[in-house]
């Protein structure tokens, strides 16, 4: 028989073993801004094949509005840590990107990321950056000429987007088809293997602005959803989040954003696309006094 004495102490003893471990896992818990001042290093992620967000460009140089963004981000923590840090890009998909920045690989996603709810249960979000809605990409003179005509149709769609979960839930009529990447749809499209094959407005501009004959492609169909883009970061990192926040926000009342959006998204950028005045005046409003 074991006396009271001795369970006691066997009690205190996993007690303060309990507490020794936990204070252990509660200190070694890093913030993003830690991690970087730590490895000297900012890992960013992106696309690799959205223009012109992230893509190789002819020079095989990885570029892009985001990119170009986020670099402000860069020279914002280099500040706030008094010290050179390494900038770094690694390529993120629909499918990885979340799992990149949970598991650490990544500090930032900065890419083609709708703001969720349902992904807010992941990860957190900055302010908006950029705002459109999803279309369809079809043959010139084909006969869908928006969602209400994919019923039956084989319809392309990245795997892990927005574009894929509405389709399969809103219309279940079309035959889905996922890809994990937006070239191997484009090719699958190009070969006749789909109807049509749907993303962001934007992204689909920029696909059909390299395509080989861009003339014959169409874009059709209004906005079937709201896609707020967003950079993604991981959760409850209130600091870090603060500094891509104000980025952002200076960016934008500096004018430094609208500079940007010229160079990818002007008449004379990779992919034009105007802003309309309800986008202009919603990215201003976000922007908190100071």
């Amino acid at each position: 028989m074991v006396c009271r004495r001795s369970m006691r102490g066997v009690v205190l003893l996993w007690v303060t073993l309990g507490l020794s471990v936990w204070g252990v896992g509660h200190a070694s818990a890093e913030t993003t801004l830690e991690k970087i001042g730590r490895t000297g290093v900012f890992t960013v992620g992106t696309r690799t094949a959205s223009p012109p967000f992230g893509f190789i460009n002819k020079q095989n140089e990885w570029v892009g509005f985001s990119i170009d963004l986020v670099k402000l981000v860069h020279a914002t923590i280099e500040k706030k840590l008094g010290k050179s840090i390494k900038f770094e890009l690694k390529e993120s998909t629909p499918a990885t990107r979340i799992p990149l920045l949970s598991s650490g690989a990544v500090d930032l996603i900065a890419g083609t990321m709708t703001d969720t709810r349902s992904r807010r249960d992941s990860v957190d979000f900055s302010l908006t950056f950029f705002a459109t809605g999803a279309q369809l990409l079809v043959k010139k003179g084909s006969p869908i000429r928006g969602v209400k005509d994919i019923a039956g149709k084989r319809i392309g769609a990245q795997q892990g987007s927005t574009n894929e979960r509405i389709i399969r839930e809103k219309y279940p009529q079309a035959q889905l088809v996922v890809f994990p990447d937006q070239p191997a749809a484009f090719t699958a499209l190009a070969q006749g293997k789909l109807d049509a094959y749907t993303n962001d407005g934007i992204q689909l501009a920029g696909l059909k602005a390299k395509a080989p004959n861009p003339g014959g492609w169409e874009i059709v169909g209004e906005f079937y959803s709201y896609e707020p883009y967003g950079m993604a970061m991981r959760k409850n990192d209130s600091d870090f989040r603060a500094i891509v926040n104000n980025t952002l926000m200076e960016a934008i009342e500096g004018g430094e954003y609208f500079t940007l959006y010229d160079k990818w998204f002007g008449l004379k950028g990779e992919v034009p696309y105007p802003m309309s005045e309800p986008v202009l005046a919603f990215l201003l409003m976000q922007v908190v006094p100071k």
